[in-house]
């Protein structure tokens, strides 16, 4: 009687699940780690995803298991691991104080250009993996100018998921896209490149404005940073020269992989792997953000529930069929749908169940006046990316790189509340999803 019940209401009792937790996420009543741990017992526990008891157990734990990004989950771990052996040859402060010195200490200059400096990376790289390597040159750089680190941090996340956009490979929403519609590298970098550029600077112009007056230094504290001396900050040269080179064989692999097909968290991994063979590992594990890992392995379970019972097809289906075959409402309503939607339900599944229904939508068995008008580089395509991607700025849940920073920075005793987040990242995501609409609507509509 219990398992018929959850067998017929299972979307609607996924779904709850999912409002509850994230409403004790944006409240902060429990460390995020254990709310979305008690969510995934709740889900496993009522039988909403298989649970490992009983005959066959191997099979039930392998089907739970397949609704947990696990790409994700070792890709965070292999470049902590790599950001952390790293950061003890004092590469990273190294480059913080370079950047102090470029931009003469000045807090503004140094947003601009570490948001900059984090798009750029995050088109060639991805957004996590560059999130990774910013947050210890942030806390150096916040340190030496005695002025709080969220401002950077925000920016430098929000920057992130806008630069992951562009490409390819710059964030898995893009990846799941690519293949799906056989779009290479350079098809979105000729289609989103304009539009992301324009976001970029227009994002970051009003972050300054918003954060103009936390970004104050006495004149005296420029003074010194300008006197400062990057001679002493590298305290093991070996180190440094091992860790780049992973670093650099790592970003390689990242760049490379539409040719030699191996996953990233693969290249991650192996990296991380190399580095610790010349340190004690225990060490290293301890300074691992595991909270963020179990924060992502309960989220991706409850998110999977509500996949599994249909709540995100459900969704999904409801936007195609609202068009009524006009490509402009399909257009818009996938853009805006996938925007406020990736903010707040993870954009990896929601992108994998949206893919396949927007690739039936175009098809040429489907002869109706929306199909007619598309093909291989429909609007739709794009729409998703844009929304997708952008979208994971509107909430701190939205993206990986968002949760990473959170945790970290609450770690280092610098929390990022839920709302605060929320007031700088949701005017971000519709002032980006408002322009990615103008850009749509001009370049393929008209």
């Amino acid at each position: 009687m219990f398992h018929d019940t959850v067998a017929e209401h299972g979307m609607l009792i996924s779904g709850l699940i999912l409002l509850v937790s994230y409403f004790f996420i944006a409240t902060e009543k429990l460390q995020k780690s254990v709310i979305a741990l008690l969510g995934a017992s709740m889900t496993l526990l009522l039988g909403i995803l298989p649970f490992s008891g009983g005959i066959n157990e191997g099979e039930y734990v392998k089907e739970v298991f397949n609704y947990v990004e696990f790409q994700v989950i070792f890709l965070l771990i292999g470049m902590m691991i790599i950001v952390n052996i790293a950061n003890q040859s004092g590469i990273f402060k190294w480059i913080a104080i370079k950047l102090l010195k470029l931009t003469k200490g000045h807090p503004i200059a140094i947003l601009f250009t570490v948001s900059a400096f984090t798009a750029i990376t995050s088109a060639f790289l991805d957004n996590v993996t560059t999130i990774v390597i910013m947050i210890p040159i942030t806390f150096v750089l916040a340190k030496e100018l005695d002025i709080d680190p969220i401002p950077f941090l925000i920016a430098e996340t929000i920057a992130s998921n806008i630069g992951g956009t562009a490409t390819l490979i710059g964030d898995p929403p893009n990846i799941i896209i690519g293949t799906r519609a056989n779009l290479s590298f350079m098809d979105f970098v000729n289609e989103l490149t304009p539009i992301v550029t324009l976001i970029f600077f227009i994002s970051i112009g009003i972050l300054t404005f918003m954060f103009k007056k936390q970004l104050k230094i006495t004149p005296e504290r420029m003074k010194y940073i300008a006197n400062l001396d990057t001679q002493k900050t590298i305290q093991n040269r070996r180190l440094m020269v091992r860790s780049i080179l992973t670093l650099l064989f790592v970003i390689f692999g990242f760049v490379t992989h539409d040719i030699t097909g191996v996953p990233a968290y693969v290249f991650a991994m192996a990296g991380a792997s190399f580095l610790l063979m010349f340190k004690k590992p225990k060490e290293i594990y301890a300074d691992v953000e595991w909270l963020t890992i179990f924060f992502f392995v309960g989220l991706f379970i409850i998110i999977g529930g509500f996949e599994a019972t249909g709540g995100i097809s459900f969704l999904a289906n409801k936007l195609i069929e609202v068009t009524h075959g006009s490509l402009e409402v399909a257009t818009m309503l996938i853009l805006w749908g996938s925007g406020i939607i990736s903010g707040i339900v993870d954009n990896i599944p929601y992108t994998a169940t949206m893919a396949p229904l927007i690739s039936e939508v175009i098809s040429p068995e489907n002869a109706h006046a929306l199909a007619s008008v598309a093909g291989q580089h429909s609007p739709l395509w794009w729409a998703l990316s844009l929304g997708a991607c952008l979208g994971g700025n509107f909430t701190l849940v939205g993206a990986a790189a968002n949760v990473l920073v959170s945790e970290t920075a609450t770690s280092s005793g610098h929390p990022i509340s839920f709302m605060r987040f929320m007031k700088y990242g949701a005017l971000i995501t519709i002032i980006s999803l408002a322009l990615s609409s103008v850009y749509l609507y001009l370049r393929y509509l008209r």
